[in-house]
């Protein structure tokens, strides 16, 4: 039965009006969305966040059979991203760099799995040139030419293209050609100037990660975008953030996905510098930011939870939330986990099936540009414990 909202009846009288725009399908201002993260209303926001989501989704919730790969983590930029945990220096303890063949083993897990997207980020390597990315594209297509690649973040094409002493629209160019179907959204954080100084000083502008993903749009390249809350951004840096991604997705339509990433607390600076060890975002926050993103970011057409980051538990209370996609099967997640996830480092297709279903809606398997792939799984056995454990994946027809 289709959602019916009476504004009358929320709790803050605040909400109102920018429920009747909501109705009405008409665009929220900054101080609207202001008001939404003041707001204490939480489970009005979310009757207000699941009706514009239905009204572009209906009850799907859409999923990946995805393999995260993480060919390195030494980044040059690990002494000024304080909040990051899975970046190294290049002889520091931890520090690894694959070779490709080594990628090329970690794939073979696809082989005979449920696989249709490779997930792959890693740090700004000081040495690795733009043929190693190129070359590891065409072995993968080369060894799995059903399965899509989404790849490398803003930051690490720029940085390639400093590398290279070439345009950011070359290194893209090449990266398509040699086989790249999408590029993830990280990288972003939030585009404050004052925050980035805080957090990521040597990182790229907003403005410059902006421009890096209108030229992926220009050439035919999808992007997703995120936001990382719960550091020491205000909610006016929150909206100020979601106006560029707005601007940019009204400019070239090629954004995807928005997805909302919580910050988590241990082995990293940050943390430390705030008091924070131990402590991550609290669930309130996880789902307001859900909302708000579903709410003010009336073009892009999907809103994506983490599971690895807020539990699969979360992600299927962030449903009713705004939300319409848990990820997907990660097979091993390793970024967040340096950051204190209890999350397991995989989930199941089978259990994100039942996730999904658990939370009374409708799974969809989709491929990397949210093309649904398969709607039926009546012949997948029922799961006996629940979502997020370790269980054999339940391989896809």
């Amino acid at each position: 039965m289709p959602i019916q909202i009476r504004p009358s009846r929320f709790r803050d009288a605040g909400l109102r009006p920018i429920a009747e725009k909501v109705l009405a399908g008409r665009r929220l201002g900054v101080e609207d969305g202001l008001a939404l993260y003041g707001t204490h209303d939480i489970l009005s926001l979310g009757e207000l966040a699941a009706f514009a989501n239905e009204r572009l989704n209906g009850d799907r919730v859409f999923f990946s059979a995805n393999q995260h790969i993480n060919p390195t983590n030494v980044c040059i930029l690990r002494n000024t991203c304080v909040f990051c945990s899975f970046a190294r220096m290049p002889k520091e303890e931890g520090a690894y760099t694959r070779s490709l063949e080594e990628v090329y083993h970690e794939a073979e897990q696809a082989r005979h799995g449920p696989t249709r997207e490779f997930h792959i980020v890693g740090g700004l390597h000081p040495k690795l040139r733009l043929s190693y990315y190129t070359d590891m594209l065409e072995g993968l297509k080369e060894r799995f030419p059903h399965i899509h690649i989404k790849a490398l973040t803003a930051v690490e094409i720029a940085h390639l293209a400093r590398i290279e002493k070439i345009s950011e629209r070359e290194v893209l160019v090449r990266l398509r050609d040699a086989g790249l179907t999408s590029m993830p959204g990280g990288g972003a954080e939030v585009f404050s100037t004052a925050v980035r100084a805080t957090i990521a000083e040597r990182k790229l502008t907003g403005d410059e990660w902006i421009r890096v993903h209108r030229t992926a749009h220009e050439l035919g390249i999808p992007t997703n975008c995120t936001m990382l809350y719960g550091h020491v951004e205000t909610a006016a840096d929150r909206i100020e953030h979601l106006t560029m991604l707005r601007a940019l997705q009204d400019e070239t339509g090629g954004f995807l996905t928005y997805i909302p990433l919580a910050y988590h607390t241990e082995n990293n600076e940050l943390a430390e510098d705030l008091g924070r060890v131990g402590s991550a975002t609290t669930g309130y926050e996880d789902l307001k930011n859900i909302a708000i993103g579903r709410l003010f970011l009336d073009n892009i057409p999907h809103i994506k939870t983490h599971w690895p980051m807020v539990t699969p538990f979360m992600s299927q209370v962030v449903l009713d939330f705004g939300c319409d996609d848990v990820e997907g099967t990660v097979v091993y997640e390793r970024i967040y986990h340096e950051a204190g996830a209890k999350t397991q480092m995989h989930m199941p297709y089978g259990g994100l099936v039942q996730l999904i279903r658990g939370a009374g809606k409708r799974p969809v398997e989709r491929d990397s540009l949210y093309r649904p792939v398969r709607e039926s799984f009546d012949d997948l056995p029922v799961l006996t414990t629940g979502p997020g454990a370790s269980l054999p994946v339940v391989h896809a027809a």
